[in-house]
Order: C-alpha cells, then structure tokens, then sequence
C-alpha cells in the first residue's frame, strides 16, 4: 500500500494535470522540487510529476531534457504543465531505483558488484554523459542520485536543474553527431536561445517543442486551456534562485539550497551578475559537494565540461569501493580531503592554479606522503585504478573525455561488461528508504562552512539576519 498522501499547494489543485494524470504518493522532495508518482489516465502508464518551484530551474531542465530527448540514457519528459503563475510541472518517465541504492544494496551482497556488473553500469553512465557534452550541456550536478535506473537495468541522467548549455572550440551542436573533443584552453561561452535552433519531439506521442529560438510553442497535447503559456529561457532572469555570474561561493556567503535528493551538499547561491561579455561567468556554487571539481571548490567562474569528469571519477570510485571516495563535511575539509589523497597543489600540477579567485583564500599544510589513489581502491585492478586516475586528476584539462573513456582498454577487455538481463537491480529508489526523511534534513543543515565555526546564533535584523559565532 502507498504512504498517506502528501499534497502540494498547487498540483493537486491544477484540472489540467489532474484531468489526465491520478496523482499518487510523492517520492521525492526538495527545496525547489517535488516528485510524485502518478497514473496516467489514458494508457494506465506509471510516470513521475515533477513540480519545481524556481523558474529558472525549470528553464534549464526542460531545455536540456528536449536537446537530449533521443538519447536511451537520458530520462525521458513527456511534457509538461506551465502557467504564468503556477510551478513548472515535468511529466517524465518513472525510474524506480537509483545508482546511490544500488551502492548501498551492493554493500550487503557477498561479492559486491561483479567486474561485468561495474563495466556495464560505467558504459551506460559514460554514453548518457557523452551524449551531453556533444550538445554542449554541462549537467553539473552529476551523482549516484541523479543516475536513475529502470526495472530492466537501463541507467538514465536526471535531475538538469542546473545544467547549461555552453557553446566553445571543440563543442559540436545537436545536429552534427560527432564525438565531443575537449578543448585546451577552454573558454566557455554561454548559449542563450539565439545561439540555438533546434526542433523535436519530446516523444513520439506527440509533445513540446522548440519552433524558434526563445520560446516554447505550446502544443496541440497541452491544448486544453488557453491560459497555459510558457517562458522563454533567460539565463538572467531576475526572479530565479539560481543565477550564475561571477562571484564564487566563498565570496559571497548567500546561499540558498536546492536539493533534489538525499545526498550531502547540494545547492546554489544567489550572485550578481557577471558582465555581459563575449564569454560570461558562471557560478562556482553548483553540484554535490561530494562529488565537486576542485576548480569549483576554489571558485571558478570559467569551467566546462570537465566538472562533469571529475564527478564521473568519484562516481566510479564508489562503484569500485562501494563508499563515497571524498565525503567532506565542508567545502575547506573537502579540498583537504582531496589533497590528502592526490597530493600538493601546485603550479607545477594544475598550472593556472593560482589565478584561481579563492586560491590564495584558502591555506592547506603540506602534504608528505599523499595516501593515493591506489590505496583508496586498493582491492582494485591496476586497470581500474588508472581508469579512475584518468578523471581524478587536479587539471581539467588533463582529464580523459567521455567518449575516450568509452574505448577505453579497461571496459572493452574481458570480462566484458554483462547483458542488461544479467544486471542486479536495487528493490527502491535512494527517496523512498525508510529512513530518507531525517537523512534529507540531516543535509539541509550540513551543507555550510559555517559549520567549522562551532555553535551559531542566528537573529533578526532591519535588513535580513545576522550571524554570530560562538
């Protein structure tokens, strides 16, 4: 039997949604976010009701998810609801499970996970990240979370929140499908809707679509209302939560959650606008802090896609060692974590290094004998560890691609990565554990530097708050 039902202030309450879709239990819930599981009427299909609650989120996921809608290991969205004065609501497949429960449950079996197991599972992840970077969209949250999988073993990228599409040398748009080539130096440059044309199908059903560049077109499936509009997609937009410019996390000191699940640090701060050059700023403040590139934590505004690697070589390491391989508690304990294992920064390692803005913030003690990667995975093969050696790395640019990864020797050598049937599935999704509720809050209140400081006392002013530490 579902839990109790538990209802949102404005889904319940839209006939244009409820008309066409029974609303069940929700299964997942954020800041900006709920997810419900729900029926669709017509075909009796079980789909999954996403209300966000931040415009801007919503801009950046509908667009990403439309650009990658052919891709098998992207989560399919069907359509979606948006009035001038409602939430977004995404209708998107249903994933029962996620790669974070498959860890866990893995944790419990005699073996673990086998060699076929991990390979076939780091092939799914790696085409559905690909496919991203060949249409030049940064996901920037990547975690075991936000990997879905379906009861037949398919593994699917979700959760586009506070994905971007940037457009750069070595960047190739949607309509030429060639490998994603990194570029060295990389200067990003942001793609607003004029820099894109692009025109599809959300599904073969009949769905959304882009007709011309800065507006969504409703269509004749969402046509039951005349009232229902939709925004065109504005990186700057003045009422979004989530902006980016250039002001680093450590800068500015604002900072507003936006989880999506249940894992440690995620969230984005609230920044000025950077200037409005050729090759805008972005915000450092983005991902789980977990699984956040080091440049991030030091609070670059100029990155790419190779934020999205270095998630990918912490992911790979939980697979292998089934724990997380950097579980900081604050973004300063996180880098120290990191240079523990990898070693001392220097220009020498990661040159540029020092220009970046909160580099010269931030001092760590000199690091003797680094522990290594290798005696992190040390139950591991040699192939294994330079695989993950490959995505670990200080400079991004030293950083193996997505698809260099996926001809890699490692996973195209026996034991070949096994058929989908031969998968292990995890029972339920990492939200619907019975213990997800306190986890979640646990989180919200964990994901703060301030937390180095000791006890806080949080007060009311004339112009905000204030903060006083103990």
């Amino acid at each position: 039997m579902d839990p109790p039902l538990s209802k949102s202030w404005s889904i319940h309450t839209r006939k244009e949604i409820t008309v066409k879709y029974e609303i069940f239990n929700r299964i997942g819930a954020g800041a900006y976010s709920d997810v419900y599981k729900a029926r669709r009427r017509s075909d009796s299909v079980t789909v999954a009701l996403k209300e966000i609650h931040d415009y801007q989120s919503a801009s950046r996921e509908i667009e990403a998810l439309q650009t990658l809608q052919h891709c098998p290991n992207v989560v399919v969205l069907h359509e979606y609801f948006w009035r001038e004065d409602e939430d977004a609501v995404l209708v998107l497949e249903y994933l029962p499970t996620d790669l974070d429960c498959l860890v866990k449950e893995a944790k419990k079996w005699e073996n673990g996970l086998s060699f076929g197991e991990i390979k076939k599972w780091m092939m799914q992840i790696l085409c559905g990240v690909d496919a991203c970077h060949r249409n030049s969209i940064v996901h920037r949250d990547l975690k075991p979370s936000n990997l879905l999988i379906s009861s037949d073993g398919i593994l699917k990228l979700a959760d586009f929140g506070q994905a971007r599409i940037l457009l750069a040398p070595g960047f190739v748009g949607n309509d030429n499908q060639q490998p994603y080539v990194q570029s060295t130096p990389y200067q990003p440059t942001v793609a607003g809707p004029s820099h894109f044309k692009h025109i599809s199908d959300v599904s073969s059903e009949g769905g959304l679509f882009i007709e011309d560049p800065g507006s969504l077109v409703q269509p004749a499936r969402l046509g039951e209302s005349d009232e229902l509009r939709f925004k065109s997609f504005d990186d700057t937009d003045k009422d979004s939560n989530i902006q980016d410019g250039d002001t680093s996390c450590l800068a500015t000191g604002t900072m507003s959650y936006v989880e999506e699940d249940l894992l440690p640090g995620t969230y984005s701060y609230d920044v000025d606008d950077g200037e409005h050059d050729c090759f805008p700023p972005l915000t450092s403040c983005v991902g789980t802090r977990w699984y956040r590139a080091p440049e991030l934590l030091y609070g670059s505004t100029k990155y790419g896609p190779e934020i999205d690697l270095w998630s990918l070589g912490c992911i790979f390491s939980e697979l292998l060692r089934l724990e997380p391989l950097f579980p900081g508690n604050s973004d300063i304990d996180q880098l120290g974590r990191i240079l523990s294992v990898l070693g001392n920064l220097s220009e020498e390692v990661w040159p540029g290094c020092a220009d970046l803005p909160d580099y010269k913030l931030m001092s760590f003690g000199k690091v003797d004998k680094p522990i290594g990667l290798e005696a992190c995975l040390s139950n591991r093969s040699t192939d294994e560890i330079l695989l993950v050696k490959k995505l670990l790395c200080f400079d991004p640019a030293g950083r193996a691609t997505a698809m260099e990864l996926l001809h890699d020797k490692y996973l195209n050598e026996e034991p070949l990565p096994v058929p989908l049937s031969e998968l292990r599935i995890p029972s339920k999704h990492s939200s619907e554990n019975d213990d997800s509720s306190d986890e979640f809050h646990r989180d919200l209140n964990s994901d703060s530097d301030f937390d180095d400081f000791g006890p806080t006392k949080v007060s009311t002013t004339d112009h905000g708050f204030s903060i006083q530490f103990s």
